[in-house]
């Protein structure tokens, strides 16, 4: 696998009612809806905002934008600083 590639990718994961967006170091966490059961597929990804296909229980799959600037606004991290070097997002598995 490229170095660099894995340098510049993040995780997105959830468990429960709370999603996971891991990267550098840092695990982002906040909240989503209880009855999501997992993410399926990152459709796009430009600097903090999101498309991903969501796997919802008693409604399917269905489209979901996330935005991470307000997130990471929140907890002091600069989006800007912080989302620079991030090219792509991957699903993976949870991490506290």
């Amino acid at each position: 696998m490229n170095i660099a590639k894995v340098q510049n990718q993040a995780v997105l994961s959830n468990q429960g009612d709370m999603t996971s967006f891991r990267y550098a170091g840092y695990n982002i966490r906040f909240r989503t809806p209880a009855i999501l059961k997992k993410y399926v597929e990152v459709k796009t990804w430009e600097n903090g905002y999101l498309v991903v296909m969501a796997d919802y229980d008693g409604m399917g799959v269905t489209e979901e934008y996330i935005d991470l600037v307000p997130i990471l606004q929140n907890l002091y991290i600069t989006p800007e600083t912080f989302l620079k070097d991030i090219k792509n997002v991957k699903i993976g598995d949870y991490e506290q």
